[in-house]
């Protein structure tokens, strides 16, 4: 599954597939209409087109306007999806840049990515984009794309969300955040040393990077857990913060789930 779920791409990593998981009710989330990934500003020629065969319709840009302003995305010549994003900033940074401020070890790389986390359900410039998302899956009119700049943080957030909704069980929820440390080929980049041209992560060592640009377990558990604490339940903040009561639930499940 993790072989036909990763697409491999030059210059766009963790691009993937995030159905095709088997929820608790046993059913199937279809393939080929739920994909992932990071920025597409380094696409290739290549890419544009591999990523143009998937016939996508709406792409939502999870960054805010300087992130991408800093590196706007590549678009194949007859690219026709809608793109959604939002007027203001979403993060200020990227998560794991954010988290980046000032740290010297790896442990306070980790630590600084958890507090983050803790707040990542409740950001108030990024929840409206994910109440957008959820309306667009609900449209249900074709293939969607989300995506910020790594497609681990803010993306791993809304997918989870979206696994939740249809079913898939926590265990596989976690597993396909953790995918993103081979998707975005996180060990291949740092034994290149690709961080040292980065002035924000130079003077850093592997372990810390990796921190930062990968993913950890604790990092999405820790989300989930002051979730739930705040509403007892992910259905509960489903429904209060983003609009995805039952009725929806039921719906995103009609539309995306066989079996």
């Amino acid at each position: 599954m993790t072989q036909t779920r990763v697409v491999p791409l030059e210059g766009v990593n963790n691009f993937r597939d995030y159905g095709g998981y088997e929820t608790s009710a046993g059913g199937q989330v279809k393939q080929g209409l739920l994909w992932r990934s990071a920025q597409h500003g380094d696409a290739s020629a290549d890419d544009l087109a591999a990523i143009h065969q998937l016939g996508i319709a709406h792409v939502i840009d999870l960054r805010g306007p300087s992130e991408r302003e800093m590196k706007p995305c590549r678009r194949h010549d007859d690219f026709v999806a809608q793109v959604w994003t939002y007027p203001e900033e979403t993060a200020g940074l990227a998560l794991h840049t954010e988290a980046a401020d000032g740290v010297l070890t790896a442990a306070e790389a980790r630590a600084a990515m958890v507090r983050l986390y803790e707040g990542i359900a409740f950001r108030e410039n990024l929840t409206p984009m994910l109440r957008l998302y959820f309306e667009l899956l609900l449209r249900a009119e074709g293939p969607s794309l989300v995506h910020c700049v790594a497609g681990k943080d803010r993306t791993g957030w809304a997918v989870a969300m979206a696994q939740h909704a249809l079913g898939v069980p926590r265990d596989a929820i976690i597993a396909d955040y953790m995918l993103t440390n081979d998707a975005s080929r996180l060990e291949e980049r740092i034994a290149a040393e690709a961080f040292k041209d980065l002035p924000r992560y130079a003077s850093m060592d592997a372990e810390t990077v990796r921190a930062l640009w990968g993913v950890q377990e604790d990092y999405i558990v820790t989300a989930l857990k002051v979730t739930e604490d705040r509403h007892g339940d992910l259905d509960t903040y489903l429904e209060q913060v983003l609009g995805i009561d039952a009725a929806k639930r039921e719906a995103l499940r009609a539309h995306y789930l066989e079996g």
